[in-house]
């Protein structure tokens, strides 16, 4: 009986999947497995395991292609300019609604303020998040309708700056966006779903075959309808957020719940803050707690009840000495307990066995050492030579899964790959942090497939596992395959 499958030639190695998105055949016996009736797809380049973004913002990504992007903004003058012209196209009372200002990057570093951004937006209500998404640009306007002044104490986890007389200045910090974040109006599902499967499409381009993506409800009911309507080109596992707990817990939801294509798995908190926004929680005492170690150890208890994983957001090392304490006591606690510490960008040295012992995961994104250099050398002089530290950590014996915290960075991994491995010996910034070209490939590959229980499915290219492929030729990215389907290929 001839076998329905596809056969991709070319690439090395060759592979053969059948009809249900499995692999059933590798290297030289592929063609045969695949039979003479074979769909043949010629692919030009080197045949990897499918990458996979093991920390990733869809919802970010799909609602910067409907706001205002300051990411390309080199000054505050020019911020300002792109602000005002946004601006002249809403309607009177319209929201300035925008992300990826970066003022670490200006001549001017200083953070901006509500009078600079009043004029620019016309006296509307403006909320742009800061490039690390930890802080905030409101305007006044925007601050009154949040009911915001001088008389505001700062909420638990958050910050509101504030001048010498003690107005607000227009910078929000961690918690202290919530107000007005509850306030700016949200686009309607048909439009979230347009800017999302635009989304899913530009990672496939960049030989993205799954994601472990860190949204709100709203990401994830978008998901659902795109996966209804047979358009999602690439994996998704979702991770909901903390303020969602109870009701995964009323429902019963545990880590795994869906299929291979759309899938729950984890519950994420925020510990600290960033160090962009310096509400990263470092030993020292500087930073901002986002979370009480009682709230945390409650969350992690009830977690492991509930059989549901945590992602712990934690980028000072006072937050993921804390992250480990309330993971240590749960070790083991069943067979797919897989908790995972988000960013881990600084670690005490007397923490890197910890995560061994706690069973931890440090969830990385090598990315963002490119961009941290200069403000880590500044604001952490005494600890950038064990931050960033993945090659520490995979020395200690940690397990490592990589992603980007797009669209805080670049989603390509390729990209990822090169400052795990390379970019650190280029600098010359403590390259003995750096891993082997080898062990970034399966922070991609292998450690995502553990990090979310499936191990089994995915992360190598072996019989009987999903076909997902990343095809690089020179490189550069030349095709996507997901599910034994071409999700994207470059043109010949």
């Amino acid at each position: 009986m001839t076998v329905e499958a596809t056969f991709f030639a070319g690439c090395k190695p060759e592979v053969a999947a059948g009809p249900d998105g499995r692999i059933i055949g590798v290297g030289p016996g592929a063609r045969a497995a695949a039979g003479r009736r074979a769909e043949v797809i010629r692919l030009r380049g080197e045949a990897w395991p499918g990458l996979v973004d093991s920390h990733i913002h869809l919802e970010g990504l799909a609602e910067k292609r409907l706001e205002l992007d300051l990411a390309k903004a080199a000054s505050l003058d020019d911020a300002l300019a792109r602000i005002s012209g946004f601006a002249a196209q809403l309607p009177s009372d319209g929201w300035v609604v925008g992300s990826g200002w970066y003022n670490d990057a200006w001549p001017d570093p200083a953070f901006p303020n509500r009078k600079q951004l009043d004029a620019a937006a016309g006296d509307r209500p403006a909320f742009l998040h800061r490039k690390d998404g930890h802080s905030a640009w409101v305007s006044s306007a925007a601050l009154k309708r949040a009911k915001i002044d001088s008389t505001t104490v700062d909420p638990p986890g958050g910050v509101i700056d504030r001048d010498d007389l003690g107005e607000p200045t227009g910078i929000l910090r961690e918690t202290a966006m919530h107000k007005v974040a509850g306030l700016v109006p949200v686009p309607s599902d048909r439009l979230l779903d347009q800017a999302m499967a635009r989304t899913l499409r530009a990672l496939a381009r960049l030989g993205v075959t799954a994601v472990h993506s860190m949204d709100s409800a709203r990401a994830f009911r978008s998901l659902q309808r795109l996966y209804s309507k047979g358009r999602l080109k690439i994996r998704v596992t979702y991770n909901l957020p903390v303020r969602d707990l109870p009701h995964a817990e009323r429902m019963g939801i545990r880590s795994g719940w869906g299929d291979p294509w759309l899938r729950t798995w984890g519950v994420k908190a925020f510990l600290d803050g960033s160090l962009g926004s310096r509400t990263a929680e470092m030993l020292d005492g500087s930073g901002t707690a986002r979370l009480s170690q009682d709230d945390l150890t409650d969350i992690v208890d009830r977690c492991a009840r509930a059989r549901l994983n945590v992602c712990l957001h934690a980028i000072g090392d006072g937050a993921v000495r804390r992250a480990l304490d309330a993971l240590t006591p749960h070790a083991g606690a069943w067979r797919y307990w897989r908790p995972r510490i988000e960013h881990a960008q600084c670690v005490n040295p007397k923490d890197l066995g910890r995560f061994e012992r706690a069973g931890a995961i440090a969830s990385m994104q090598p990315i963002h050492a490119v961009a941290d250099r200069e403000l880590a050398d500044e604001y952490w002089p005494g600890v950038t030579a064990h931050a960033y530290a993945w090659g520490a950590l995979e020395r200690a014996g940690v397990r490592l899964t990589f992603g980007s915290d797009a669209p805080v960075e670049t989603a390509d991994p390729l990209l990822g790959i090169d400052a795990a491995v390379a970019w650190r010996r280029r600098a010359g910034w403590h390259p003995d942090l750096s891993v082997s070209r080898a062990s970034a490939i399966r922070a991609y590959t292998v450690g995502p497939a553990y990090a979310v229980g499936m191990e089994r499915d995915a992360g190598s290219l072996v019989i009987g596992k999903l076909c997902d492929m990343t095809v690089v030729d020179d490189g550069k990215v030349t095709a996507t395959v997901v599910g034994g389907r071409v999700s994207w290929r470059r043109p010949a």
